[in-house]
């Protein structure tokens, strides 16, 4: 009997540990730094704003222009196993480059270095839908 219950207990353990390390576990936050701002001609700083908000609504991310030079994205995906899930990145630009960096996140488990895999999906999406845009210009 007391064999059974010191398994037991070992078994509740170590099945919590369990649990409780694949929900800390994140991968390394994804942050694109100095991307180049490549366009097909003189862009003015307003064309690259507008560039940057029409890629994240292409994504159904709520755009925010803050000021001049820094836009923040807001993605909030529906229903599924994203539901209460929610990020914000800002996204910084000039005429030459740009970066899109972590502001602030729901139900993502960030840690100050790591996050759900989910946001560095979304990071790389918008970073691709923003190189297209510009692209555009």
């Amino acid at each position: 009997m007391y064999l059974i219950r010191h398994k037991n207990a070992f078994i509740f353990l170590a099945t919590l540990a369990l649990i409780v390390g694949c929900v800390s576990h994140g991968a390394p936050i994804r942050s694109i730094e100095g991307q180049p701002v490549t366009t097909n001609r003189a862009a003015s700083l307003d064309e690259i704003g507008n560039a940057i908000v029409r890629a994240g609504a292409s994504l159904n991310m709520q755009m925010r222009k803050v000021r001049p030079g820094l836009v923040e994205a807001t993605y909030v995906p529906m229903g599924g196993a994203n539901k209460g899930l929610s990020a914000t990145m800002e996204i910084k630009y000039d005429s030459k480059q740009y970066s899109i960096v972590y502001k602030d996140s729901t139900g993502l488990g960030y840690d100050g270095s790591k996050i759900h895999k989910n946001y560095n999906n979304w990071v790389q999406s918008l970073d691709n839908r923003i190189r297209v845009q510009l692209s555009t210009l």
